[in-house]
């Protein structure tokens, strides 16, 4: 397993686990005892805040913002996944069934799915 598959391992079961745990022990219990709505805005939130660290590092040449925010994005988002009972290994499942379609083939097959 590769060091970035350990650490998406070990947050998950981090996430897990706080999952059960009292609202006050930490952050990620927080958001759970708030509810998806709470947790679904920190992943807009993050997500704003990931767009506009880009714009800057286009025009700055600095990453270390985008990086930083995009870190928050992803972590939020996997706070969601877990709320909803899923986590990292869908998401790495469903990039793998989409590596090799091209963009427009991937399109097609969800707009084939969605009638």
């Amino acid at each position: 397993m590769s060091n970035s598959s350990a650490l998406l391992e070990q947050l998950d079961a981090v996430l897990a686990e706080r999952k059960n745990a009292d609202a006050d022990s930490s952050y990620v219990a927080s958001l759970y005892h708030k509810g998806l709505n709470k947790i679904l805005e920190k992943v807009g939130e993050e997500a704003v805040e990931t767009v506009l660290a880009a714009k800057d590092a286009e025009h700055s040449g600095e990453l270390s913002d985008v990086i930083y925010e995009t870190a928050d994005l992803w972590f939020h988002s996997m706070v969601m996944l877990q709320q909803l009972g899923a986590d990292h290994r869908d998401v790495i499942n469903e990039l793998a069934r989409r590596f090799g379609l091209s963009g427009h083939e991937e399109k097609a097959q969800r707009n084939k799915n969605d009638t």
